[in-house]
């Protein structure tokens, strides 16, 4: 599978956040998330093991106990089960994938 870089057809799950499935495959999923400044990701979990880079921009994450100030080129791993949740700090955008795919975020056929 292949994706040719395109602004159009972001979802929007959350005021403040943008996401897109870029490309997804029997395992994993890629996705490219929007993410404006003071827009808040509250915390939660989820089965799926979570893996993020941070393209620019500067949000507060928060893993587990643990807070983290991440800004660009910074990039974390989230265990399946693992309570987190975000601040955006700054506009941000941010590229993860997840594992196993998480079927809500497939696109509609």
């Amino acid at each position: 599978m292949f994706a040719i870089h395109d602004e159009n057809g972001y979802a929007v799950p959350l005021e403040g956040i943008e996401m897109k499935t870029l490309v997804y495959g029997k395992e994993m999923l890629l996705v490219r998330f929007k993410m404006t400044k003071g827009a808040l990701l509250p915390s939660h979990t989820h089965p799926h093991e979570q893996t993020g880079y941070l393209v620019s921009g500067r949000i507060n994450l928060y893993i587990g106990h643990e807070c983290r100030n991440a800004g660009p080129g910074d990039s974390w791993c989230i265990e399946s089960g693992v309570e987190h949740r975000a601040e955006v700090l700054e506009d941000s955008v941010a590229i993860e994938v997840f594992s196993p795919v998480r079927k809500e975020y497939l696109p509609a056929t």
